[in-house]
């Protein structure tokens, strides 16, 4: 069955009157989004409003054919829903099977030989079937967060919401998780929350950027990265550009290499744009809301 999201309208103004979000459209269908934005742009209240945690104050929110604004709807939502927050709390003392069996009893797979084939089958998915015996203290952080993707696919969720998958890991492991994140994708809506834009560029065909609690875009990653195509340069120099927002700096022995997205200072060569520049140039837009892209 075909999921979609439709949000229509929705904001979100907590007590004090902070406006986290405002009058935010989207509609998301399956394969994987990126979620994108500055601390504040309202990426953590939307995934909170998404998850059935929290209740927006206006618009409306319906994943498939279920209603955030009901109880009801907020229950069938947290069955079809797979979640991995950037900080997911393990048992240190179970072993990987035993925590994913666990796991799998909150979610009511009450059936033991279906729980057990599930666990196996998903341990082995995340490439953790030589550590599925081994005790989760022990793991090292990309193997906690390829269990965390793994109890997340628990019950198999037509909605996966995966919050910083790849922060604090190395390289390689950041690779790894990568490409099981694309694998993953295919057939169910998957939001990926990131500041690592490569993260992104890597895994997700499209992009939804938020900034000041307003969607500043939401299409295609390589859309976003047309954003800065004329106006991304590169300078060598001593002293730092006085125009332009600075993307990139590394030292070299004739001068500091700047990466600029702006109005070129002299001597500036135009580059082609990466997805880093196209985020740059769009947050440089979104100041003035006429050149909002949508």
């Amino acid at each position: 069955m075909t999921v979609n999201i439709v949000i229509e309208g929705v904001g979100k103004v907590y007590r004090g009157g902070h406006t986290a979000l405002e009058g935010v459209d989207l509609r998301i269908g399956p394969g994987m989004t990126g979620l994108l934005g500055p601390n504040g742009a309202g990426k953590t209240t939307l995934m909170r409003i998404l998850t059935g945690v929290l209740r927006p104050t206006s618009g409306r929110v319906r994943i498939g054919d279920h209603d955030l604004a009901t109880s009801a709807g907020r229950t069938a939502v947290k069955r079809m829903l797979g979640y991995l927050p950037q900080e997911l709390a393990l048992y240190p003392d179970l072993t990987a099977r035993e925590f994913l069996d666990y796991i799998a009893l909150l979610k009511g797979i009450d059936d033991k030989r279906a729980r057990h084939e599930q666990v196996e089958a998903l341990v082995g998915q995340v490439g953790l079937e030589d550590h599925r015996a081994r005790r989760v203290g022990g793991f090292s952080g990309g193997m906690k967060r390829r269990l965390g993707i793994a109890q997340a696919l628990l019950g198999d969720p037509r909605l996966i919401v995966v919050d910083e998958p790849t922060s604090g890991l190395d390289p390689q492991e950041r690779m790894r998780f990568r490409a099981l994140l694309a694998g993953l994708g295919r057939d169910r809506i998957m939001i990926l929350s990131t500041h690592i834009l490569d993260d992104v560029a890597q895994t997700c065909p499209r992009v939804c950027v938020l900034n000041e609690g307003r969607v500043r875009y939401h299409e295609t990653t390589a859309g976003l990265t047309e954003a800065a195509a004329g106006r991304t340069y590169r300078l060598v120099s001593n002293t730092r550009p006085e125009h332009g927002t600075v993307v990139n700096a590394v030292s070299r022995p004739e001068g500091t290499e700047y990466r600029l997205v702006g109005p070129p200072p002299p001597g500036a060569q135009l580059v082609n744009p990466s997805l880093e520049d196209g985020y740059v140039a769009l947050l440089q837009q979104s100041q003035n809301p006429a050149n909002v892209m949508r």
